[in-house]
């Protein structure tokens, strides 16, 4: 039954357009660190390990039906997720000096395989994989700069990571609120809750600073076709900017692009749909906003609002939307809620997911998987509501397709689509 609960999962990845999950073989997750070498003990030594055991708070257990893995690993607080844009890797780092590089392929085994990258006499805060997925960026706790990890691929398959000789400078003179990479792999950008927003090359040259005049900065990104940044914050808009180039590649300028204005308060966070023509805001004003960015801004063309939808929020909550568009997901403290994009209507309510309020919410390049991160754990879930959307869609479809042969096909494709759902509610969870 598992094979076959596999096989229809794959089936409707291939679907959805995913692409090849064949990847090479991570290794096991270091587990906890190596005990001290073996001596006499005392009798107050052993009372004193009790106690401490006693002290230590209970593990916070969570279950859901559509939990599709709890990654353990770190032994601090996860702040920071990113998937790949190839689809092979979830990226997570801690306050325990370590980046672990996660295999997607092994979310629905037993064994959740990894690699550990350290970082040296600090720890990160944030962590993003470059374009190629041969790389990704990190932002130090302690030495409050950007630096940047290779992945090098061994004869077994699996990797090890080489930092760079030097760290970017040291310019923001404020908490970090994100870092970014651009798609096209041309920059780098680094956020700060002062209103200042650096744009970067890749060998650490400053290109650019931008003040967003937003009083402070909640959250900052870069869109995923690499042409746009975009930050918001205490006012209740989102600015938009385009980092834009010569024909040689040549840094230009970087030129303001649009505003999403409707919000009656602050917002706490954004996300982009995977070809940038869609944004979604969550704001302080108990409403999540759906936006088509689809514009000819040059053209004096404004983005215009699809839909506004209640929704609970507090500081530090995050948006997630889907790539393909289909679905909102917002955390709200320790929660998550995910909306029908296209409806507004809420599908799914994830509550207490973590013992603490959650630090990153994220959707696999291939929607199949939603994860967050709160406390030393990982969460990924099955995205069920994008299965139903999907499915919705290829109904709407079959209703206006013209030839026998579609219709044959889209009915195909609906059993596949529908039998992956039900093997993903099915599944038994951690």
């Amino acid at each position: 039954y598992f094979n076959m609960e596999v096989a229809a999962l794959v089936a409707l990845t291939l679907l959805l357009g995913a692409l090849p999950l064949k990847m090479s073989r991570c290794t096991t997750c270091a587990l906890a660190e190596a005990s001290a070498a073996k001596g006499p003990t005392s009798k107050k030594q052993k009372q004193d390990k009790q106690r401490s055991r006693k002290d230590k708070p209970a593990q916070h257990n969570f279950s859901h039906p559509l939990l599709a893995a709890s990654l353990k690993g770190h032994s601090g607080n996860v702040t920071s997720l990113d998937f790949s844009s190839n689809g092979k890797y979830l990226a997570s780092c801690a306050d325990d000096r370590a980046i672990r590089i996660w295999s997607t392929k092994d979310f629905l085994e037993r064994e959740h395989k990894c690699l550990r990258a350290n970082v040296e006499l600090d720890h990160a805060t944030l962590v993003r994989f470059s374009p190629d997925s041969r790389a990704f960026i990190t932002w130090l706790a302690n030495g409050d700069a950007i630096r940047i990890f290779k992945m090098i691929k061994k004869d077994d398959g699996t990797f090890s990571f080489k930092a760079a000789s030097e760290d970017f400078p040291q310019k923001h003179k404020a908490p970090i609120v994100n870092i970014g990479i651009a798609e096209t792999g041309k920059f780098i950008m680094s956020s700060s809750t002062d209103t200042t927003i650096l744009i970067w090359d890749l060998k650490g040259e400053l290109l650019a600073s931008i003040n967003t005049n937003q009083m402070t900065n909640s959250y900052a990104a870069v869109s995923p076709c690499g042409r746009f940044i975009a930050s918001c914050g205490f006012t209740p808009d989102v600015k938009v900017w385009e980092v834009c180039f010569g024909k040689g590649g040549e840094f230009r300028e970087v030129a303001r692009a649009f505003d999403l204005k409707g919000h009656s308060a602050g917002v706490h966070a954004f996300d982009f749909s995977n070809d940038s023509h869609r944004m979604v805001t969550v704001s302080k004003d108990g409403t999540w906003k759906l936006w088509n960015t689809d514009v000819e801004y040059k053209k004096q063309q404004d983005p215009y609002l699809l839909r506004t939808v209640s929704c609970s929020s507090s500081d530090g909550s995050r948006v997630a939307l889907s790539p393909d568009g289909r679905v909102v997901a917002i955390s709200d403290g320790c929660n998550v809620a995910m909306f029908d994009a296209n409806t507004g209507k809420l599908e799914e309510e994830l509550r207490a997911v973590h013992s603490q309020g959650i630090t990153d919410l994220r959707f696999d390049i291939n929607s199949r998987f939603l994860a967050c991160s709160g406390d030393k754990a990982i969460r990924v879930f099955h995205n069920a509501p994008g299965y139903r959307a999907a499915i919705r869609d290829m109904h709407d479809m079959l209703k206006k397709a013209q030839n026998e042969a579609m219709k044959q096909r889209l009915h195909q494709q609906i059993r596949e689509a529908q039998s992956a759902l039900d093997a993903a509610l099915a599944a038994p969870d951690e």
